[in-house]
């Protein structure tokens, strides 16, 4: 993969980071959590915020024109620490459609 960009701002939210991986463009959330409580990390990717990530892409991409004739995936990454003090690293593909 290749990161195209980083850190994109609309109105409607950010986008963390936008990948190219062969002939896909990747939308990837990335979250981190030191602590498991509520869920952890990758619980708090929920409705609301997977609808957000949404249609921020699509405002942004509209707007640079970025996506032409790729096909277009959500990733999530979730960055979890642990009791530890190290972290797990879970790299979801195709983690939601809008």
């Amino acid at each position: 993969m290749t990161v195209v960009a980083r850190n994109l701002r609309c109105r409607a939210g950010e986008i963390d980071l936008v990948c190219r991986d062969g002939d896909v463009l990747a939308i990837v959330e990335v979250r981190q959590r030191q602590r498991r409580d509520y869920g952890g990390a990758l619980a708090s990717v929920n409705a609301a915020k997977r609808r957000r990530i949404i249609l921020t892409a699509r405002i942004l991409l509209e707007r640079l024109a970025a996506r032409g004739e790729l096909s277009l995936r959500f990733d999530v990454v979730a960055v979890q620490g642990t009791p530890d003090g190290a972290y797990d690293i879970l790299w979801i593909k195709d983690a939601f459609r809008p």
